[in-house]
């Protein structure tokens, strides 16, 4: 049974979380206009499942995790004109990835570019990882046994180190 929504909570725990549904947005979407119509559309969705949510069951953040995952996947695919999403520009890239000298950093531009080129539900298990959120966390919010979230995050890795590796021979060469 839904309980009755207390706009005022509502509007609390939407400030207080803001940064995670903008965080999702920015991996999903590849544009500024786009962030925020996903951004806009989590809320939405947030409001209309808050009335459901029980403390008992999940911690908020981990609800409201699922809630902006699944609302950005679902939104992702119906999107299927865009051969792939980039959470940042190219442009934006250079300006992130530069070390403390302000010199461009090439490994965390090739970092950014590995994240972008995952798919979906590997993009979300890196953002969680990157979150700090245990594989018990990862797999109540994805849905997943916390088996496939090692499994997948340890695939990854390899993966990562792997092109990580062959960037480095390159520059090397």
């Amino acid at each position: 049974m839904a309980r009755r929504i207390d706009q005022h909570e509502f509007a609390t725990r939407l400030r207080e979380h803001r940064g995670l549904i903008v965080k999702v947005a920015g991996i999903y979407a590849s544009t500024l206009e786009d962030r925020l119509d996903l951004e806009q559309e989590i809320s939405v969705q947030m409001w209309r499942a808050f009335g459901s949510y029980d403390e008992s069951k999940a911690k908020f953040s981990t609800w409201l995790y699922r809630i902006a995952l699944n609302v950005a996947i679902s939104q992702r695919r119906r999107r299927r004109d865009d051969a792939r999403v980039e959470p940042l520009e190219a442009h934006h890239l250079a300006d992130l990835a530069q070390d403390a000298d302000g010199e461009p950093d090439e490994r965390l531009t090739a970092l950014y570019r590995f994240i972008a080129a995952l798919d979906a539900l590997n993009r979300a298990l890196i953002l969680l990882y990157l979150e700090d959120r245990s594989y018990a966390e990862i797999a109540e919010i994805l849905g997943i046994s916390e088996t496939n979230v090692a499994t997948k995050i340890n695939r990854i890795k390899q993966k990562l180190r792997g092109q990580m590796t062959a960037a480095d021979m390159l520059t090397r060469a």
